[in-house]
């Protein structure tokens, strides 16, 4: 299979760069990549998401094929999000995203403040 070419309006790749790129995707993978969670653990490490948002996310980055979901047979069920193979290899470009985004912040701040007091 051919590699998707993302500059073309009909490109499938769209959706998985939809789904990857938005921002609670982003944060959902990450926070997955020190190991599996729960879905109210991750709830509460994602600061903002709704419950809907999580499960949205959740169920989309899962069909996607980069979250795997494991059922544990008890009562009540427990269920578990960790990455797979291919989420984990989205998540290593990801975090060297973040990490320039937490370094640039304070820069990109600086630059909003003085182009807004120029207008």
């Amino acid at each position: 299979m051919e590699a998707a070419d993302l500059f073309k309006d009909d490109c499938p790749g769209r959706q998985v760069l939809d789904h990857v790129t938005s921002r609670w995707g982003v944060l959902v993978l990450v926070a997955l990549n020190d190991g599996p969670l729960r879905f109210h653990r991750l709830r509460d490490t994602i600061g903002g998401i709704s419950e809907k948002m999580l499960a949205q996310n959740l169920r989309v980055l899962g069909r996607d094929g980069l979250i795997d979901r494991f059922v544990e047979p008890t009562t009540p069920p427990r269920v578990t999000y960790s990455l797979t193979p291919a989420g984990r290899e989205a998540v290593g470009h990801l975090c060297g995203l973040m990490e320039w985004i937490a370094r640039a912040t304070p820069g990109v701040l600086a630059a909003q403040e003085e182009h807004d007091s120029r207008a």
